[in-house]
């Protein structure tokens, strides 16, 4: 894991301060003569998501990758999402605004260290599954069985993973054990964790739920099992979102998530009022977000800009992406 993991670094050097609206201006030009389709997760800046065409959770964007019709896609995120776009469209180029821009899961779950476990699981008789959290390089992709986002993970489990099956769940310990509990299957766990959403406070959300009685607290299932039991509810990304738009009446929601969510949640329910958590919430009503993931950091309209302007860093195909590609459709677009 890097040091400073939760430093929210946009690079590593410094940039030069650029107007936020010229630099928009210069973007949509740019994505006009490029030919290029922009897409970017709920957990980049609310800049970045406002000048994509699609933004969404790993799952919906998965799907817009592979319905885009020009010849670029600019993907602000982290480098397996690019790996994900690119193996849908291998004909199509995909840039990624910072080749820097990774996923301490990934990054926990190795491909030779998974294709070792694997190799010793069988060597012990086991009979298993492997079933992968997409926050993965392709590279583990095409050594598993079924790929899962948090959004269909529970579906993928309950109704297209085979019941005499054991299954070794990589590499989110946290989201496994949530599926544990939710769907009764026994799972082998990979010991891999969200460097934000592993940090977390239980006594900041206590602290700041006694703040707001009222309160509602919401929760992504890569948080550790003592936030996901005292919190109203728990989904992915577009879960949530779908949740609090449902809720008409004008509430407090506490959210454990990447501080970047709050942008698409107050587009969805502006009635609302949303706190970060971990927040210091000041006694004017102002809030810091402490959790935001330095890789989703490293995206900035100055180098969302740059990839378009210069045509790099490209995401290249790779030998082990056809079986990736093979995997991911099947239990992702089918």
């Amino acid at each position: 894991m890097r040091e400073n993991n939760l430093l929210p670094i946009a690079g590593d050097q410094p940039q030069i301060y650029e107007d936020p609206l010229d630099l928009m201006d210069e973007i949509d030009r740019l994505k006009e003569k490029k030919d290029a389709t922009i897409l970017a997760h709920y957990y980049v800046d609310g800049e970045i998501q406002d000048i994509a065409d699609y933004s969404g959770d790993s799952l919906q964007l998965a799907r817009d990758a592979a319905n885009v019709t020009t010849s670029t896609i600019v993907f602000a995120g982290v480098h397996f999402m690019a790996e994900t776009a690119k193996m849908l469209n291998p004909d199509k180029t995909v840039l990624l605004p910072d080749l820097e821009a990774g996923c301490s899961l990934s990054e926990s779950c190795p491909a030779d260290r998974l294709a070792a476990y694997q190799k010793e699981l069988r060597e012990q008789g086991r009979d298993f599954v492997t079933v992968a959290y997409i926050n993965t390089s392709a590279a583990v992709k095409s050594l598993c069985d079924w790929i899962v986002t948090s959004g269909n993970a529970r579906e993928v489990v309950e109704e297209r993973v085979p019941k005499d099956k054991e299954i070794l769940f990589v590499p989110d310990q946290h989201l496994g054990r949530y599926l544990v509990e939710v769907t009764g299957r026994e799972m082998i766990l990979w010991p891999g964790a969200c460097m934000v959403h592993e940090v977390f406070s239980l006594q900041d959300l206590l602290r700041a739920k006694r703040k707001n009685p009222e309160s509602i607290v919401v929760s992504h299932p890569e948080c550790p099992q003592n936030i996901l039991e005292v919190s109203d509810y728990v989904g992915g990304t577009e879960s949530m979102r779908k949740y609090v738009a449902s809720i008409s009446e004008p509430k407090t929601i506490l959210v454990a998530t990447e501080a970047n969510m709050i942008h698409p949640l107050e587009a969805a329910a502006p009635q609302h009022e949303f706190v970060p958590v971990p927040g210091i919430m000041t006694e004017t009503g102002e809030t810091c977000a402490c959790n935001r993931c330095p890789h989703m950091a490293r995206n900035t309209l100055q180098k969302v800009r740059d990839c378009l302007k210069y045509g790099r860093p490209e995401i290249l195909w790779q030998p082990y992406f056809d079986k990736a590609k093979e995997v991911v459709v099947r239990s992702l677009l089918q």
